[in-house]
């Protein structure tokens, strides 16, 4: 028998306000100590910007990292490993995670750009080789004579985002996760400094702790409950083409745009950054301008054939660094947005911040 539409659902210890890497993520992590967890997520399971995403994983040490961002890239570099491994052992889903090193390029009019970026790779103390034009084109075949000079990082690596997504979905039911997809959020009800409930369309849900992991939408739920945060989707269109055999097997990279290829011969292009609001579709620029950009790194590929395209909203906070931790004013509320296009390369640190935050809250310090 279904209970009435309005009676609290029985309450699991943590509710999780998205279902995209992060929110599985964290869910994940959350249920491997112990804690009972349920996800809402407005769509399907991983689709939006987390399925978007090329699945870039820039390398790190966490030794040498100083800012923000460098010490949770780093820390998710050292996780990656030991992260895939667990998922497919628990999923029996090869999320294709490898550490397929990383080339990035520019003409020679960007070569002081270049340069900088060298200085800043070994200020971290990251492996990094530089190349002049000479020495590019003899290591790197097929690249546009245009290319002026270049450097390799050999410990960036790649993971499969569809096949992470699905793996972590796996492992998380195998794990006992309540995942609810189609359950828009659409409400938070606040008593003083904490979160009693959160609203759906037709059901009440109460939980110990409530994490909004809701990507480009966390400010709206956030701000109905009277906390101000500024999260905006910025949309990222991709490419898929597919060329037999791939003419190379790293990635490459030329600012913020990048060639992504994976073993079955396809190549993803990507991406625009467009401040469209929550406008999600693909426009004949966005796509043509991906292509010509593939042309312009590697020549042949401009008879590989086009597959598909698609476009994701990417949730970027203002000042650039991800929310990753508790509200203020809400003691039981935690937030883990505004990754940006560092989602899926942060997931695995972002899930252990927010469940170590968890695991020493009064409540699950005596589990």
């Amino acid at each position: 028998m279904s209970l009435p539409a309005n009676e609290i659902q029985r309450s699991p210890d943590v509710i999780v306000v998205g279902g995209g890497v992060i929110g599985l993520s964290i869910a994940w992590e959350l249920v491997r100590r112990g804690v009972s967890v349920r996800v809402l997520e407005q769509g399907q399971l991983g689709k939006e910007s987390s399925w978007a995403g090329a699945g870039m994983l820039p390398p790190g040490n966490p030794e040498w990292a100083k800012s923000p961002e460098a010490r949770l890239r780093a820390a998710s570099h050292v996780l990656w490993p030991e992260w895939a491994e667990q998922l497919h052992s628990e999923s029996g889903i090869d999320t294709g995670y490898v550490r397929c090193g990383g080339l990035e390029v520019r003409t020679a009019c960007h070569q002081l750009e270049l340069d900088n970026e060298i200085a800043t790779w070994r200020a971290e103390g990251v492996a990094v080789e530089s190349f002049d034009q000479m020495e590019l084109h003899r290591r790197f075949l097929g690249l546009h004579s245009d290319l002026a000079s270049g450097y390799w990082l050999p410990e960036l690596g790649q993971v499969r985002n569809p096949r992470l997504l699905k793996s972590l979905i796996a492992a998380c039911q195998s794990r006992g996760v309540d995942l609810r997809p189609g359950t828009p959020v659409v409400g938070l009800q606040r008593v003083a400094d904490r979160i009693v409930s959160v609203q759906t369309f037709n059901e009440t849900h109460s939980a110990a702790e409530v994490v909004v992991a809701g990507g480009a939408w966390s400010s709206d739920l956030l701000r109905r409950a009277g906390h101000e945060i500024s999260i905006e989707p910025v949309r990222g269109q991709m490419v898929l083409l597919e060329k037999t055999p791939t003419p190379f097997r790293y990635v490459i990279q030329s600012g913020l745009r990048y060639l992504v290829p994976r073993a079955d011969g396809r190549i993803l292009v990507g991406s625009t950054e467009e401040h469209a609001g929550f406008e999600k579709r693909n426009t004949a620029s966005g796509v043509s301008g991906l292509i010509e950009f593939a042309c312009q790194l590697v020549p042949g590929l401009a008879n590989a054939r086009f597959e598909q395209c698609w476009s994701g909203l990417r949730p970027w906070a203002t000042g650039g660094a991800p929310y990753i931790g508790r509200v203020q004013g809400m003691k039981n509320v935690l937030l883990a947005a505004g990754h940006f296009r560092s989602g899926l390369q942060l997931s695995p640190i972002t899930a252990v911040r927010i469940a170590e935050q968890i695991s020493e809250s009064d409540r699950f310090a005596k589990m």
